[in-house]
């Protein structure tokens, strides 16, 4: 008795990198496109935006994603003007291209769909 089996594989290349420190600009440098969600343990916001960030990191395989605790990383806050939590930040070819402050999906994607 003989067996066929078909498998479809999607593989994935997710990027998504969380900075244990302030070397947000080095990763900007390094990469051409750059998603970055900055967030702080004690922002309720930050927690609900954070799986909704990790899945469009699986959806756009040619970004770099990347997480930045904002209390512990001053120099990165800078790069994107941070004054309010959650804020996304997007940049392209080391520059910074726009940056938003919400907890609306919506939102979200119209900033990564800007440099996808």
């Amino acid at each position: 008795m003989i067996f066929t089996i078909e498998i479809d594989i999607e593989i994935f290349k997710i990027m998504l990198i969380e900075l244990n420190e302030d070397t947000l600009a080095n990763l900007v440098a390094e990469n051409n496109k750059v998603v970055v969600q900055f967030s702080a343990s004690w922002c309720g916001n930050c927690r609900i935006m954070k799986p909704k960030f990790k899945k469009l990191a699986t959806e756009n395989e040619n970004i770099t994603f990347a997480l930045v605790d904002a209390e512990n990383s001053p120099e990165s806050r800078k790069l994107a003007n941070v004054s309010n939590l959650p804020t996304f930040a997007t940049f392209v070819n080391g520059k910074l291209v726009n940056e938003t402050q919400t907890n609306k999906q919506e939102v979200l994607i119209e900033l990564v769909n800007e440099i996808a």
